[in-house]
């Protein structure tokens, strides 16, 4: 059995944001930025280290191991294996891989998810896919390492256990009409 100590919570915010053709992860939703609407539902969770893959010259983000994407123009699969990297380095067994721009995953999802994981897999599933947040164990971890092109881990996921996403978690901020999607979601939760 993990413990929460052996999970390194990999955080991916190296993203370019050319489709959303700025910064997406400073942009306002719902009177907070995106990625503090991410960092306060990670936030709770007991793990044993949080690292954060960031483009160059990004603000510190507080209680995260920062790594710096050298290449802003890299696909998503270099920033994964630089943080599962930085995990072994650290001694994980598992890594909780999250995306800095899906505002709407709730804690009690995040919590599922860790207690689903058996030490191999475990993903979250939402509009008919398995997707981020997912959860790998030590096994993974070359493979995670090794991957190449803009597609994450997806191919990782086949036959993983899967926890379906509140509807509307699984927005992912990459046009600004992901944005006002993600806020309209927001604004019915809230009534």
């Amino acid at each position: 059995m993990i413990e929460a100590g052996d999970i390194a919570l990999v955080l991916l915010a190296a993203g370019r944001a050319e489709r959303f053709g700025g910064d997406k992860l400073g942009a306002m939703l719902a009177g907070r930025t995106v990625l503090d609407h991410v960092l306060a539902a990670l936030a709770p969770l007991e793990v044993g280290h949080r690292f954060a893959v960031v483009r160059p010259g990004r603000a510190r983000i507080a209680g995260y191991e920062m790594i710096e994407a050298a290449d802003p123009g890299a696909p998503q699969s270099r920033s994964l294996g630089l943080g599962v990297a930085a995990a072994q380095a650290a001694g994980a067994r598992a890594v909780l891989v999250a995306l800095a721009d899906m505002p709407l995953v709730p804690t009690s999802h995040l919590r599922a998810l860790i207690a689903a994981f058996a030490s191999d897999r475990a993903a979250s599933s939402g509009a008919g896919t398995t997707m981020p947040p997912a959860i790998f164990g030590a096994r993974h971890f070359a493979a995670l390492r090794a991957l190449t092109g803009d597609r994450g881990a997806g191919t990782l996921l086949a036959g993983a256990e899967t926890i379906a996403l509140p509807v509307g978690a699984e927005i992912d901020i990459d046009r600004p009409e992901d944005l006002a999607l993600a806020e309209r979601y927001l604004a019915r939760r809230a009534r």
